[in-house]
């Protein structure tokens, strides 16, 4: 009944409004409303007053009457006003005045006590400070407080001239407690106004940090060419970038609004597979799968990552779905696979078995590389602050009736900017670090390419040579082994002499290295040793003329009979080996006009594998 009368009562008042005023800000239109309400509400009061004063004894009822009706009128003209004038101030100025002149005017032509004491006069203060400001308001305050305080007595005593000033005691108490309750209730609402005000202003402050750490994070979402989508608990969608709405709206024709529900009773393949992951998140646990179908009469794959959002109670309040066309990349690999296949088949008849296996092996190698690299990539995905900003965002939800407490008050509120900040900070440092890896699997595919093409021509095709900064080629080549040797505890220690740039195929040192490197973990891994070892040495010789690159583990180390057979093609002492790596390289190293040589103490102490190569700086 009570949100039935005032829905009444605010239509009644923005029925006198313009449009463009009930189109104003909350705050604003709050302000008019106000203004349009207490005009509409003093003319109708002035009309009770007047008509009441027709009937009315007290002594100058008939001049109040035409105060009442004066009044009525001046208040009719202010609510006209409000729809001519653009300009708040002006009516609102108008009201206060016509009301304290009012007010005064009815003190004047009556000393009868009730006048000055009547509650109209709180009105002047309330009305003042809230349309005008804390300083007009007290100017009205003033005005009113000096005239029912000190005028009405002095005037209605003719200024001493009918009776002494300070005779009715009574009068001047009762005029007194009028002016301090008057002065306490402006004080008081003036009190109150700016701490709303204050409160409003913290209020805008955090909703613009709000809407700019979501803008950052919006931005920061629909930059990427992934799909990222936020459903609930009941499977509806709650946010989406533009490639998930875009792939949604082909897949079924017509995009589903915001809070749609993304599961049929019967879904199609893609949505099947999605309900399943989405019921596995539900239950807490992360899922991962590869969604296939066909669209635009091709086949996608899809590489789909569902992840429970949680609260801070760790209930599972909503699931982030984020997926990746890895369709190009399936395709690559089928290429590649037909491509060693095309490779094997050819070098079978060729008599060139050799340089197939080469290539198979490296592959192989760099594909590792890759895994690692998309394992890095999946390790800073899983400790995303994504679902630390979705949490920060259902603890905002749970508090929106009272949001403005929330963040002035509640001490987790008064932490959640600045907090959002800084998860929008951590965000964008993880979009470069993923786009830093992204590099590194560019750069192993270009190597992967690199090496069937040179694998494919190295009988006849020298490669490309250009100037290698050789520290910076080890630290790659050891970039590509990072992962796998923090798992094993492998300790890497470099030795660096300064080298200048020196003029060499690049891949081919790489391929070299990586090889080498390969051999190293194995070797450490099958040692069981506690304190696995990794040495890394470059230098010249003393005339400058020839660079040195020694690989020194202590791992399993090499008997001395199997020393001479080591870089013959098939020889190996693992039990999964193939012989090809070192061989390979041994080749790779001849083509760079160098040689590749290695030396143990024997079974249990490890070995050192030694590239020499020639050291030249110019073209000539």
């Amino acid at each position: 009944m009570v949100q039935v009368l005032r829905r009444g009562l605010v239509a009644g008042v923005d029925a006198f409004l313009p449009p463009q005023q009930r189109r104003l800000p909350p705050e604003e239109l709050s302000q008019y409303r106000v203004l349009v309400g207490t005009a509409l509400s003093m003319m109708v009061l002035n009309l009770v007053f007047w008509i009441n004063l027709r009937f009315s004894s007290i002594q100058g009822a008939r001049e109040i009457a035409f105060v009442a009706i004066a009044a009525a009128t001046s208040y009719a003209l202010v609510v006209a006003l409000v729809r001519w004038t653009r300009s708040f101030r002006i009516p609102a100025l108008m009201v206060c005045v016509f009301l304290t002149g009012a007010f005064l005017v009815a003190t004047l032509v009556s000393d009868d006590l009730r006048v000055p004491t009547h509650a109209t006069g709180m009105l002047v203060p309330l009305l003042a400070v809230y349309l005008l400001g804390g300083r007009l308001g007290f100017i009205f305050t003033a005005i009113v407080c000096l005239g029912v305080g000190l005028f009405h007595q002095l005037y209605h005593s003719g200024f001493g001239s009918k009776w002494p000033v300070f005779a009715n005691t009574e009068a001047w108490v009762s005029n007194v407690s009028s002016v301090v309750a008057l002065l306490m209730g402006a004080g008081l609402f003036w009190l109150h106004s700016s701490s709303r005000e204050n409160a409003h202003s913290a209020l805008r402050h955090a909703l613009e940090t709000l809407r700019e750490s979501e803008g950052k994070l919006s931005s920061l979402i629909e930059s990427t060419d992934d799909f990222v989508m936020s459903l609930d608990t009941e499977g509806r969608r709650v946010a989406a970038n533009q490639p998930v709405r875009r792939l949604i709206s082909r897949l079924t024709g017509a995009e589903p609004p915001p809070g749609a529900p993304l599961f049929s009773a019967e879904p199609p393949a893609p949505w099947s597979e999605l309900r399943v992951l989405f019921q596995q998140a539900l239950a807490g646990q992360r899922g991962r799968t590869e969604v296939e179908f066909h669209l635009d009469g091709r086949l996608w794959t899809v590489e789909t990552l569902a992840s429970p959002v949680l609260s801070e109670e760790g209930r599972v309040v909503g699931v982030t779905f984020f997926g990746r066309d890895i369709s190009a990349r399936k395709q690559a690999e089928a290429r590649l696979t037909e491509l060693h296949r095309n490779l094997l088949d050819v070098s079978r008849h060729a008599g060139m078995a050799e340089v197939a296996t080469g290539v198979l092996h490296n592959v192989g190698n760099t594909l590792n590389s890759v895994n690692v690299s998309v394992g890095l990539v999946n390790e800073r995905l899983r400790g995303s602050r994504v679902l630390g900003l979705a949490r920060a965002m259902e603890l905002m939800k749970e508090r929106l009736p009272s949001l403005g407490t929330f963040f002035t008050e509640d001490e987790r509120g008064q932490r959640l900017p600045s907090y959002l900040i800084a998860v929008t900070d951590q965000l964008v440092q993880e979009r470069e670090a993923l786009l830093t890896e992204v590099q590194a699997l560019s750069d192993n595919v270009d190597h992967i390419k690199s090496v069937v093409s040179m694998q494919q021509e190295h009988a006849r095709f020298v490669g490309v040579v250009e100037q290698v900064r050789v520290a910076q080629l080890l630290d790659d080549a050891l970039k590509l082994h990072a992962l796998t040797f923090e798992k094993q505890g492998i300790q890497v220690r470099r030795e660096y002499a300064e080298v200048p740039p020196v003029l060499m195929d690049r891949h081919k040192l790489l391929q070299i290295l990586f090889n080498l490197l390969s051999n190293a973990r194995q070797a450490l891994q099958e040692s069981g040793r506690a304190d696995k070892q990794l040495v890394l040495r470059m230098g010249e010789d003393g005339e400058g003329e020839r660079l040195r690159i020694e690989v020194t583990d202590n791992g399993v180390g090499i008997s001395p009979e199997n020393l001479p057979r080591l870089f013959t093609q098939g020889f190996t002492t693992k039990k999964e080996g193939h012989g090809f790596g070192l061989h390979t390289s041994a080749l790779a190293a001849a083509e760079l006009g160098g040689m590749l040589t290695c030396s143990s103490p024997g079974p249990g102490q490890g070995a050192t594998f030694l590239v020499e190569l020639p050291a030249r700086r110019n073209h000539a």
